[in-house]
């Protein structure tokens, strides 16, 4: 198995549109290597983009496990919660990203949005 190569495909199925593909490659490149983030994070970001929200809720909280410090794992994670309408759960996932990168305005569009589902408490 050519991990690079696979990896590069996947990529490619992810970016025109196909997550399913791009998680059936990335799959076993994260058993094969479970320490890599950037490969964690596009299989993440495969299942929920193919709305398998659950699967991809246990590799962002891995991520952050991992690196607590990473703004964008916790953002994705949010909107997953919010996807798997959890928004108080979201919440807390969406203010950490929104203060690490506070000029993100994805950030702050996604926290105000479930701010707003949940009674507009900070």
């Amino acid at each position: 198995m050519d991990l690079l190569a696979d990896y590069r495909r996947a990529t490619m199925f992810f970016e025109t549109g196909d997550p399913n593909g791009a998680a059936r490659l990335l799959e076993p490149i994260v058993d094969a290597e479970p320490g890599n983030a950037a490969v964690r994070q596009l299989l993440a970001r495969a299942y929920f983009q193919s709305a398998q929200l659950n699967r991809a809720e246990e590799h962002l909280r891995e991520l952050i496990d991992r690196d607590p410090s990473d703004h964008y794992a916790h953002h994705v994670l949010g909107r997953t919660l919010e996807r798997l309408n959890r928004h108080n759960d979201a919440l807390r996932h969406l203010r950490i990203a929104a203060a690490m990168y506070a000029t993100n305005d994805d950030y702050r569009t996604a926290l105000e949005r479930v701010e707003t589902r949940v009674g507009g408490t900070r």
